[in-house]
């Protein structure tokens, strides 16, 4: 590969959203409030599934974390995105930039793993309902979980290591609103096939080949055609409708995810920069955050009664604490 300079590059510039420098102020008003919604959303969810004793199920379990996956995702990008925008500061270091890159994609990798594991708890739940309480125990859990966050950190930490090796000698310029693969790739001047083909390998067997280390090993996908398999050999047209239920909400947040995520990454990375790709990356990184806690909410008949419950004892104990105050006048 031919070397464009012999300077080591140590500061890129994240470009953003050159093309509308008129719309600067409300793109900035707009993140900042969803940034806002998404992570009250999602730290809500937390506190409701901690403080609900009606919502300790894995379902719920799982929902919780993937919640607090959420709250960091989001702040791995949104605020320094704010701060282009705001601050006008579009310079960000070659650690910086390495150290977003990695949390960015290990947060990414847990939350496929962690969908993956929802899919296996929907897939117990429909497809061997009587050996439900058996098969998801708490430890079966916590053990989903900790290879959740295990993989994802570890496979990001593959990738960083060999992404990081390579020599970034100009132009510094990132076409992107944040450090991605594809375009960090697109900077390096020497020999990029060796990273480009283990972050390939690394994005299909987390996307689609992990086999979570379970009796069966399911994935998403095999999880899902099992399960909308059982549902069509179900007799009664009501206990269809119940069944697809428990598990529209995660199949609907799964399809949202994987599509985005599956045509960023699932593809040779070293790719020419469309605008097309910032907004594809926008859906799994702003939108799919803060549409998951309403897609969750408002399929979830729990997790509905729970927030419903704790709205009311909170405009009870205002009410009550109201009656108080105007009794000591």
């Amino acid at each position: 590969m031919e070397e464009k300079n012999s300077t080591q590059v140590h500061m890129f510039l994240l470009l953003g959203f050159p093309a509308l420098p008129d719309l600067h102020v409300l793109f900035s008003i707009v993140f900042l409030l969803t940034y806002i919604l998404t992570v009250l959303e999602n730290v809500v969810i937390v506190a409701l599934i901690k403080t609900n004793c009606e919502l300790y199920k894995p379902m719920s379990f799982f929902l919780g974390h993937l919640s607090f996956i959420e709250v960091w995702y989001v702040s791995v990008t949104i605020p320094k995105l704010l701060a282009n925008f705001i601050a006008e500061d579009r310079s960000i270091s070659f650690v910086g930039c390495m150290t977003q890159l990695f949390f960015f994609s290990s947060f990414m990798c847990t939350e496929c793993v962690l969908l993956s594991a929802m899919a296996y708890d929907r897939y117990v739940a429909i497809c061997q309902p009587l050996r439900y309480p058996v098969m998801m125990t708490y430890q079966m859990c916590v053990y989903l979980v900790v290879v959740s966050w295990f993989s994802g950190f570890t496979v990001s930490l593959i990738k960083i290591s060999f992404i990081s090796e390579l020599n970034f000698c100009g132009p510094h310029v990132i076409i992107h609103f944040f450090c991605d693969v594809s375009p960090v790739l697109n900077l390096a001047c020497t020999d990029t096939s060796l990273a480009e083909m283990v972050d390939f390998v690394l994005a299909l067997f987390i996307l689609l080949v992990v086999s979570l280390p379970l009796h069966h090993g399911f994935i998403t996908i095999v999880s899902y055609l099992l399960i909308v398999m059982t549902i069509l050999h179900i007799p009664s047209t009501q206990s269809k409708k119940k069944a697809f239920s428990t598990c529209s909400s995660h199949l609907t947040v799964v399809t949202i995810f994987f599509s985005a995520t599956l045509f960023m990454y699932a593809r040779p990375k070293k790719i020419d920069p469309f605008d097309l790709n910032k907004l594809v990356s926008a859906v799994y990184t702003i939108v799919t955050p803060i549409l998951n806690p309403f897609i969750y909410c408002l399929r979830n008949q729990e997790v509905k009664r729970a927030l419903k419950k704790a709205l009311c004892e909170k405009m009870s104990v205002s009410k009550v604490s109201l009656l108080s105050k105007c009794r000591d006048k």
